[in-house]
């Protein structure tokens, strides 16, 4: 059976955030603990009810990306045990999956976004301006149709409790300057292209990701925070594919679509979700964790 962490507990650590999903502690040399906890959320708001070994699941399957795109990007994670970092008396297996030691990065404050298919903020931004993030795409296309190629999105990266917004290129160079600004741009679409298409092997069709970058302190960027997750993606089975709707999907999906259901301002406190919902989201992470990457939780 999965654990369950709401919210971490680790007494003596300096906690310096606690996000939508990951806490995130202070540790020596530049080095950081993030755990990933069981939170859920959706439409940028935290959801009350966790969903079981759903914090594993994420660590385990980023650790896969991590390792897969090393070539094509250096990433956070450290080398370390994280029996070394907890502070005794902890509960070691319930942290032991779920965290890593990575390092202290300063975030780009954007949102790296890679769309390979037109479907959700994307699709509506399209049926609106028949253009997204500033990029004309041909006209008379349809929901969940694959794009030309694939293109990419930045989006302001948003407070808990706030929502992001899809901008253009120009507003991320703006911001981070040209060069920056292109490495991410040309790193995020290497990522997404070359999962794509290893997802694409094992039955699964991504339809977008978000990564997160950060930069040392020489400026040298890494990827970092989580990699080609059912939270920061869509993945699609590919036998089931059709365009002109929303696809069934291995990720959030299936939450957000019983959200729309209800009467709901999508502001902060959250619904409660319904128990089969939660259990049918934990399945849904467990087998795309399980496709991917060729892991089940024991």
């Amino acid at each position: 059976m999965p654990s369950i962490l709401l919210q971490s507990d680790l007494p003596g650590l300096d906690l310096i955030h606690r996000g939508k999903v990951r806490d995130v502690y202070a540790l020596p040399d530049n080095e950081l603990l993030i755990v990933a906890t069981d939170r859920l959320s959706a439409f940028d708001v935290v959801l009350p009810d966790p969903v079981p070994g759903k914090g594993e699941m994420l660590t385990r399957l980023s650790n896969f990306w991590f390792a897969m795109t090393a070539h094509l990007m250096p990433n956070h994670l450290v080398e370390r045990p994280i029996t070394e970092v907890l502070p005794p008396g902890v509960d070691i297996s319930l942290y032991a999956r779920r965290s890593i030691v990575s390092k202290r990065l300063k975030p780009v404050p954007f949102e790296a976004i890679a769309r390979g298919y037109l479907i959700g903020s994307g699709w509506k931004d399209y049926q609106a301006s028949g253009s997204l993030c500033g990029i004309t795409l041909p006209r008379g296309m349809r929901q969940a149709e694959q794009l030309p190629e694939p293109i990419f999105t930045p989006s302001t990266k948003a407070a808990v409790g706030g929502h992001d917004e899809n901008v253009s290129f120009a507003k991320l160079v703006d911001q981070v300057g040209q060069e920056l600004a292109t490495q991410v741009r040309d790193a995020t679409l290497a990522i997404y292209s070359f999962a794509a298409a290893y997802a694409a092997t094992r039955g699964i069709l991504i339809a977008d990701t978000k990564l997160e970058f950060g930069t040392d302190v020489d400026g040298k960027l890494y990827v970092m925070d989580e990699m080609l997750t059912p939270d920061s993606s869509r993945f699609w089975p590919a036998g089931e594919y059709r365009v002109g709707i929303s696809p069934p999907s291995y990720d959030k999906q299936f939450v957000r679509d019983y959200l729309e259901t209800l009467d709901w301002n999508k502001q902060a406190p959250g619904p409660s979700i319904p128990a089969p919902i939660i259990e049918a989201t934990a399945a849904k992470y467990a087998e795309a964790l399980d496709r991917l990457a060729g892991i089940r939780l024991d």
